[in-house]
């Protein structure tokens, strides 16, 4: 579902000038919510709930996390990211936000 909404997220990429690009694409009850960071890099957020204001705190938080991982020298860039506290502060924003 996620992966289907990349063409989409181009799309609205294009045409809106934040970062935050709201609800991309819908299934069922659920929304694709996605960012896109300066860098081309895209966060997506498959996600019931309908509050934009918590969704865009959510990922504006996570862009924070990843920008500290990215700065890190020990952090190889264009790999996946592995690490285990990166993964648990992502998982601690979830739980406030969303």
């Amino acid at each position: 579902m996620v992966y289907s909404a990349l063409d989409l997220v181009e799309k609205a990429a294009q045409t809106k000038q934040h970062m935050y690009l709201g609800a991309v694409d819908k299934f069922n009850d659920q929304n694709v919510f996605a960012y896109v960071t300066a860098g081309q890099v895209k966060f997506l957020l498959l996600h019931e709930g309908r509050n934009e204001d918590a969704v865009r705190n959510f990922f504006l938080e996570v862009h924070e996390l990843y920008v500290k991982l990215v700065m890190n020298p020990f952090y190889e860039h264009d790999t996946p990211i592995t690490s285990p506290t990166f993964d648990r502060a992502v998982h601690a924003l979830a739980r406030r936000h969303l």
